[in-house]
């Protein structure tokens, strides 16, 4: 099945046979779109063709370029406190979770796949999720959202903006990852860390 792509488009696919590799065609061959999340959600075919994203649309692209390797394509959408949000291709490997991102913040990429549970991968990503403040902001994820529930609209190769994906996953529940009050904030080299590349927007 060609799920939508052409031969061509295919290929390219194809060659990122590897959730590595696709991690590193977001961060070699794909720009960040400098365009708020609001203002587009581009499909993959709309990625691999403008090789511009932000973390939506790195998300989707790596979802899709995962399923077209053989892996289901799934979302985890992460929830932040003064802060946005950020979102996640996962995937699993011998029973072991990983993680592909798009994001303007060095430590909110890549994850391998070493994670025994969505819930702890997840956390993996507390110590670099901060705000320009600096302060730690993650606090909610959902659950992994299989995309093939959208298929009918063509996600993968749609022209047009493919708005319903970050629609769901705003509106689904999310879970708790501790409850405090308590402002946690980056130490300055952890902070100057995750900055490095940064293009003047979050994730």
């Amino acid at each position: 099945m060609n799920n939508g792509f052409t031969r061509s488009e295919l290929q390219v696919l194809k060659t990122l046979n590897r959730p590595g590799k696709i991690q590193d065609f977001l961060e070699t061959a794909v720009g960040y779109n400098k365009e708020k999340d609001g203002e587009t959600c581009r499909s993959p075919r709309r990625v691999l063709r403008d090789k511009l994203a932000h973390c939506m649309e790195g998300a989707l692209f790596a979802a899709a370029a995962l399923r077209v390797n053989g892996y289901p394509p799934l979302l985890v959408d992460l929830l932040a406190e003064n802060d946005d949000d950020h979102v996640l291709a996962v995937f699993a490997v011998n029973g072991h979770w990983g993680a592909l991102a798009k994001s303007n913040y060095t430590g909110l990429r890549y994850r391998e796949p070493i994670y025994r549970s969505p819930r702890e991968l997840v956390m993996s990503y507390f110590e670099d999720y901060y705000n320009p403040r600096g302060e730690k902001t993650l606090r909610q994820y959902s659950r992994p959202v299989n995309l093939k529930r959208f298929d009918a609209l063509n996600w993968m190769t749609a022209e047009e903006d493919v708005w319903e994906i970050p629609e769901y996953l705003v509106g689904i529940s999310h879970t708790p990852m501790f409850r405090t009050r308590r402002r946690m904030y980056a130490d300055k080299r952890l902070y100057d860390a995750g900055m490095v590349g940064h293009r003047h927007s979050k994730v």
